[in-house]
């Protein structure tokens, strides 16, 4: 094409409508992408809408409506509870009807209560797990330190817990894992069932002193009679009188008499320190 043609109106003029038919096109192209791009969006959006629905809707994330029928039930497990029955603790979850809410949105407020009532327990926290929705309770129990018993020869009735609080023979007997003193008493002139939580360290002092200075375990005190107290130790019945502000001096006593004890050939009733002057009374 010559420089003739090429600067020629027509020419000109046929080359712009080109462009802009080009430019047309291409607008025309770019309008049909986008569309074709809020299209897809417009269907991803209602395709997770509608997975999100179906997947929320899976009966996976609800509990069973038979939750708390079984301890066997995969939708509960019950865990830290040495003193408790499970079966107890089911017991409290069934004064509540199963929530079948997706599991995130249960309230496990008033489960929590209900296990609440239970003596032993002092705390309980709830964990909800996902898919499969289940629930795990771990109950914090309170820690026996005294058990009671009406005759030495009898197994304890009930147990006092750190805090003073007296739990009954519903969940005797306890493990053997658990560290207690063992107090003998009918509740004749100290109703035990009156004691407060001062009254359980005191037994608790009482016991550990004696268990420091003599070296032996205390086996029980005889409290049958608060007037006259007994511990007894593998050793001897060591026999306190009744409680004063002088008997842990009196207790300190202990280690300079359990040798002479030992080195005696007869049997021994009891180390009497009632007195200023310490006794041995021998079994007759």
């Amino acid at each position: 094409m010559s420089n003739e043609e090429m600067h020629h109106p027509s020419y000109n003029q046929n080359r712009r409508l080109q462009q802009a038919k080009m430019q047309r096109q291409i607008r025309r192209s770019q309008k049909r992408l986008k569309q074709l791009r809020a299209l897809l969006k417009f269907i991803i959006i209602v395709l997770m809408i509608a997975l999100g629905v179906f997947i929320l809707k899976l009966p996976q994330w609800r509990l069973h409506t038979n939750a708390f029928d079984s301890l066997k039930s995969s939708a509960l497990e019950i865990v830290n509870n040495r003193i408790v029955p499970s079966q107890k603790v089911l017991a409290a979850l069934r004064r509540n009807q199963v929530c079948t809410k997706p599991i995130f949105l249960v309230k496990t407020e008033n489960l929590k209560k209900s296990i609440m009532q239970l003596e032993p327990v002092q705390n309980v926290y709830i964990r909800r797990f996902w898919f499969p929705a289940r629930l795990q309770i771990i109950v914090i129990e309170r820690t026996p330190i005294l058990t009671i018993a009406p005759n030495i020869d009898v197994p304890p009735i009930a147990f006092f817990s750190t805090d003073g609080k007296l739990i009954g023979r519903d969940y005797m007997p306890l493990s053997e894992d658990f560290k207690t003193y063992r107090v003998i008493t009918r509740g004749t002139g100290d109703d035990y069932r009156n004691w407060d939580q001062a009254k359980v360290n005191q037994f608790r002092k009482l016991a550990a002193t004696l268990e420091m200075d003599s070296g032996e375990q205390v086996e029980y005190i005889d409290y049958r009679n608060p007037k006259d107290v007994y511990v007894k130790i593998p050793t001897a019945n060591i026999r306190l009188g009744s409680f004063n502000p002088g008997t842990y001096e009196k207790i300190h006593r202990i280690p300079s008499l359990l040798p002479q004890v030992k080195m005696l050939n007869k049997k021994v009733k009891y180390i009497d320190l009632r007195w200023d002057t310490n006794y041995i009374k021998l079994d007759e």
